[in-house]
């Protein structure tokens, strides 16, 4: 039975602001605070809540058949919570009717797992946390920004102890094989693979409004007539996209929900049900490995991370970040990791780009690539500073590593031995006490001893009277 993995991605981008080379060491607030709310806002409205209000319908409607998966970054849900927290509280709703996946990723939904391996499982730890925190799931299956991926990051996943990820069906890597069935990671064949289909996900995300395109008009029964055609055998279907495809990039007015509505109803008559990537990853059995010794994305036609990488001067940029990565950690400061998870952020990488792309690049405020490397680095210079002047500059990380670490154990040692003095302090009240008891009792006693003496010799002067 063919089976839809349906999953939508939620990241919002925290736009930078212009900041000069004179601002260095004098200003360290580095966002467009305006731009952050006035288009966190426009996508919610226009995307993100009728999408949402959508799909929870086609789950009241459908019961446990129709299911859908999320991902969204840390840095994503940072912004919902400050400029449209009704996002986050349909998504609750949401996850209540047992319909709906969460899935783990980087917090930043930054480039962590192609720079620094203790920062890319630092971050997916912290994003998972806040997945528990909002709708009391733990993810069991991680999707790497953008889908990265190759066999070592596959690798460091299952050390995570996932059960699956995520990934691009890329052509130059599946070859002659089908993004239809469940493979697994070389290096650790514990790790299930579940592959995107890049036709069947793109036109509906990229092409359904595409009045030039040969397939327009989209519609929901022969899109699936279409997945229902595909040997028996090719089982898992995975259209993955952003959420904002809903109403963004494709406009409501092109019926684009209507679309979607009618997918449960089509599916259900063509024998074609919908599952969430962990049910996927737990009912069936992987075909095989999937070797991917390049790191590959769902970025462009290369499928590849030039996006962020393809030219020196991102280069230069992410190598600079990604140096002070230990130190960042090391330091673990709350508003140096704040803006240490902003500054990751892929978008920041894809805005100094060179390429030409069917997909359209938002540099916002940037004229030129070279105009968002400027920025960029200023930018990082002055954060560079920041991280470095918390402790002094001549001091390598494996050193100041040992002296934070002697630190900490020392004042672990302050700890304990605080405790054992309260513990000591306790027992010598305790004794007090019951030394205080034994006293009251022994003048007790006295005093009793005292009384029967006195009555004793009060009797025998009586007698002696009496005669």
């Amino acid at each position: 039975m063919k089976t839809i993995c349906l999953y939508f991605e939620i990241h919002q981008i925290i736009h930078l602001r212009r900041y000069r080379f004179f601002d260095i060491g004098t200003d360290h607030y580095y966002y467009d605070d305006y731009e952050n709310e006035r288009s966190i806002s426009e996508i919610a409205q226009r995307s993100y809540m009728p999408a949402l209000e959508t799909l929870h319908q086609m789950i009241k409607e459908n019961g446990k058949f129709f299911k859908v998966a999320f991902s969204l970054s840390g840095v994503g849900i940072e912004s919902l919570e400050q400029y449209a927290p009704e996002v986050l509280e349909k998504l609750q709703e949401m996850s209540e009717t047992g319909c709906v996946e969460f899935l783990a990723e980087p917090y930043s939904h930054g480039l962590s797992s192609l720079g620094n391996e203790k920062c890319f499982k630092s971050e997916v730890k912290r994003q998972c946390k806040k997945i528990q925190e909002y709708f009391n799931q733990t993810p069991k299956v991680l999707r790497n920004s953008s889908l990265i991926y190759s066999d070592e990051i596959g690798l460091m996943t299952s050390k995570m102890r996932f059960k699956g990820m995520l990934t691009e069906g890329a052509k130059h890597v599946l070859g002659w094989k089908s993004p239809h069935y469940l493979y697994h990671c070389v290096l650790a064949p514990s790790l299930k693979l579940l592959l995107r289909d890049v036709t069947l996900s793109d036109d509906i995300s990229l092409r359904f409004n595409n009045s030039d395109w040969e397939g327009y008009p989209l519609f929901a029964d022969n899109y699936m007539d279409r997945i229902a055609s595909l040997p028996d055998d090719q089982q898992i279907i995975g259209i993955f996209m952003n959420l904002s495809a809903l109403g963004m990039e494709q406009p409501l007015s092109s019926n684009i929900l209507e679309f979607f509505k009618a997918l449960p109803a089509c599916a259900k008559s063509r024998n074609i049900s919908f599952s969430t990537p962990t049910e996927i990853c737990m009912k069936m059995k992987s075909v095989g490995p999937l070797n991917v010794p390049d790191t590959l994305s769902w970025m462009d036609e290369e499928r590849d991370v030039s996006t962020w990488l393809g030219n020196p001067m991102q280069r230069e940029a992410f190598n600079k970040l990604y140096s002070i990565a230990d130190r960042v950690r090391i330091v673990n400061d709350p508003r140096i990791n704040q803006d240490w998870d902003y500054l990751q952020a892929s978008n920041n990488f894809s805005a100094m780009t060179t390429k030409s792309s069917s997909v359209g690049i938002n540099r916002g405020i940037y004229s030129s690539p070279f105009d968002a490397f400027t920025n960029y680095m200023n930018i990082l210079g002055d954060f560079i500073n920041r991280v470095n002047s918390r402790y002094p500059e001549e001091i390598d990380n494996d050193e100041l590593n040992g002296l934070l670490t002697t630190i900490h154990n020392q004042g672990k040692e302050i700890e304990m031995k605080e405790k054992e003095m309260e513990i000591l302090l306790a027992k010598a009240e305790k004794l007090e006490l019951e030394v205080d008891k034994l006293r009251a009792k022994l003048d007790e006693k006295s005093i009793a001893s005292t009384s029967a003496t006195s009555r004793k010799k009060t009797t025998v002067s009586k007698s002696k009277t009496s005669k």
